[in-house]
């Protein structure tokens, strides 16, 4: 029978993912067998022939787990789903019985089994299938990612900790994450303060990380479904600040940031023209990670050319660029599987930031 960890989250974006990846980097080092499931998927990705979740084929690639792939995400809610549910098309009961063959199953091949939920405690609850009862209903204990401050923080975890209580799963692990260096040990100190005396331990996960929050090019380009023209290094490329191209043209380049995508609207010909020019320089090489242009104004046809021409990455949007600029800014980008870059600092921060030991010390 294998050792469970739950990895559950006060919300969305606070890191199960990276966690997950993280666990299962670490767990292989002191188990042979290591298995990841993602028990209720709501975000159903096609795979061959059939439907897993995002996240579950993400760790099958990275991790080569493709074997146990039909296992990995046994409940993908479809759009339509939650309404079938509801009306008795779909029992709550045929749900559960997935489920617990699918993790069954795992069982009996794996030595450590991670478990990753879906959002907050509650999501998956109109499923019957709440983070929360899953975690009870596989009997494994939890460790819940919470975001990196304090007092909004605690009060998410209290939130959440309460349904968990209720389903009678049991919480061994408060994981705050995406700390501020600066205040990663005042942080904990207080978190810790805040929850002395409960029954589980507040153990620090990443330091917020532009490297790890950055989407690349190629994330940008599928963000808006528009071709990218780039190299695949220019593509892969992790962009670290976002910039609105508004002030004059000189001091736009004065100051650009590293690795900068730049948003410039389609009528500034001149910006245009000398940030292609500036491309071949290897210091704004460094700062421009890319540019896109947006706008329904068509670009001149001596500018479009002195583009092509260049070696600078674009993408092209007809969007306003009020639009575009809101859309960049609020996208949370997710890791891929081709985010080797990612991946690989993933595991590095792993190894130096968590204590495997101790999180698996807190399973039993």
């Amino acid at each position: 029978m294998a050792r469970k960890v739950f990895i559950a989250a006060t919300g969305q974006d606070c890191g199960k993912t990276t966690t997950s990846l993280s666990l299962l980097h670490l767990a292989r080092k002191k188990y042979r067998r290591v298995g990841f499931i993602k028990p209720v998927g709501p975000k159903p990705t096609r795979h061959e022939d059939f439907w897993i979740d995002k996240d579950a084929a993400l760790v099958a690639r990275v991790f080569d787990l493709e074997d146990n792939i039909r296992l990995m995400s046994p409940v993908v809610v479809q759009p339509g789903d939650t309404r079938k549910v509801l009306d008795g098309v779909i029992t709550r009961a045929q749900l559960e019985v997935q489920l617990l063959e699918a993790c069954r199953e795992l069982d009996k091949c794996c030595d450590f089994l991670i478990i990753e939920g879906a959002g907050h405690s509650g999501v998956g609850s109109v499923l019957g299938l709440s983070n929360a009862r899953v975690a009870k209903l596989l009997d494994a204990p939890v460790l819940m990612v919470s975001g990196g401050g304090i007092g909004h923080v605690i009060d998410d975890v209290s939130m959440n900790l309460a349904l968990y209580k209720m389903e009678g799963a049991n919480v061994r692990i408060v994981m705050p994450n995406k700390l501020i260096a600066e205040k990663r040990a005042q942080t904990l100190g207080y978190m810790t303060k805040a929850f002395a005396g409960q029954d589980f331990i507040v153990h620090g996960g990443f330091n917020y990380s532009p490297i790890l929050a950055g989407p690349t090019l190629l994330h940008i380009a599928k963000l808006f479904d528009q071709p990218l023209r780039a190299t695949h290094d220019q593509a892969m490329h992790i962009i670290k600040h976002i910039q609105l191209a508004a002030a004059s043209t000189e001091k736009v380049v004065e100051y650009l940031k590293d690795s900068t995508l730049l948003l410039v609207n389609s009528s500034r010909d001149e910006l245009l023209v000398m940030l292609a020019s500036l491309y071949h320089i290897h210091e704004y090489r460094e700062k421009l990670s890319g540019v896109l242009i947006s706008g329904v104004n068509p670009i001149a046809r001596l500018t479009q050319q002195v583009l092509d021409d260049s070696e600078l990455p674009f993408i092209r949007t007809a969007q306003l660029t009020s639009t575009v600029f809101q859309t960049v800014t609020r996208d949370v980008s997710k890791i891929t599987a081709d985010d080797q870059e990612k991946i690989n600092l993933v595991k590095e921060l792993a190894e130096q930031d968590l204590d495997f030991d101790l999180i698996d010390s807190m399973l039993d």
